[in-house]
């Protein structure tokens, strides 16, 4: 497949174009890759990310709203959402209750026309909505939003199953409202300074303590809650791995082209790597390799990294720390 063309900057576009096609992808990591985009760079971002059929996941979105009166109304929506009773707690004149009963009042019964599926789907679409109660936009909009979708379902649909069509393009409208009210909130520019303060207090820390630092101490470090510092160490992940860069299709190498290949920094680096870990013990030399992803993998947390090796994260983490003062003193 080729790669795209964007008409925002390289860092996005490099972004975009690593992602495959049905790839998972956190609403916070597009947000971070496009913080200094525009709302209009993001909505091309959003629609080249439908052609590949990617849907990106805000349900672990942070839920920043600078207006407080916005954020009450939001989380009462959630609330009510979450205990079932939106039409009997919302007061008689409040407009999400009244036009909840207005299309609750409609035929379900799907016509023939384009108006009678239209009207028999609305509540479907409110149903929809419901599932994002809460994020950073309020239920009549993302309603609203939803509706919009159920049009374009309507006048594009060409096949079979139009429920499935249906339901996957209003919500496609729908996490496009949460992901464009998010980004005019600032989330992307926060997240991105949240995420450097995180992997610099890491970094600092692994220096200090000889050891990966825990959730505690980071949270300390940036007096912050430890729930907080896990969030962002799981996003500073999920960033890290989407932007690592797509391996080109090994090629077939004549004799001299495989000895320049060689002899490119790259490949000394990686024999210096090789050299340093032949010093350390079989399961050391193991036990770096997996938490620091040097054939190229991910990275894995200590507890992965315990299971790989049949380790307790203690060991797994007293190891690591030996190890690297073995390489530092090498």
């Amino acid at each position: 497949m080729m790669d795209l063309q964007y008409s925002f900057s390289s860092e996005a576009e490099n972004f975009l174009n690593e992602l495959q096609p049905g790839q998972p992808l956190p609403a916070e990591a597009l947000l971070t890759a496009l913080s200094g985009e525009d709302a209009a760079a993001l909505e091309e971002a959003l629609d080249a990310l439908a052609e590949k059929g990617i849907v990106p996941d805000v349900q672990d979105l942070p839920r920043y709203s600078a207006d407080t009166q916005l954020a009450v109304r939001l989380r009462r929506e959630a609330q009510l959402v979450k205990q079932g009773s939106l039409l009997k707690d919302l007061e008689e004149n409040d407009p999400l209750r009244l036009y909840l009963e207005e299309i609750a009042a409609l035929p379900t019964e799907a016509g023939e026309d384009a108006e009678q599926l239209f009207n028999a789907s609305l509540n479907r679409v409110a149903e929809l909505a419901f599932g994002y109660a809460g994020q950073g936009v309020l239920l009549l909009d993302l309603i609203q939003e939803g509706s919009m979708g159920l049009w374009q379902a309507l006048q594009n649909h060409n096949g079979d199953n139009f429920e499935k069509f249906r339901d996957e393009t209003v919500t496609r409208c729908l996490i496009k409202a949460i992901i464009l009210q998010a980004h005019e909130a600032g989330v992307g520019q926060k997240m991105r300074q949240m995420l450097e303060d995180y992997r610099s207090a890491d970094e600092r820390l692994l220096a200090e303590l000889g050891r990966n630092p825990t959730a505690e101490e980071i949270a300390e470090a940036l007096h912050i809650s430890p729930e907080e510092a896990e969030t962002a160490g799981k996003m500073l992940e999920n960033v890290r791995s989407l932007h690592r860069v797509k391996q080109p299709e090994p090629e077939q190498l004549s004799q001299e082209e495989d000895q320049a290949v060689e002899d490119t920094a790259y490949f000394q680096m990686r024999q210096r790597i090789a050299e340093l870990l032949s010093g350390l013990e079989e399961t050391d030399a193991q036990l770096l390799t997996l938490r620091y992803g040097l054939e190229g993998g991910r990275p894995l947390d200590a507890n992965q990294t315990a299971q790989k090796l049949n380790l307790t994260p203690e060991e797994v983490n007293a190891r690591e720390a030996e190890a690297l003062k073995k390489l530092r003193q090498q």
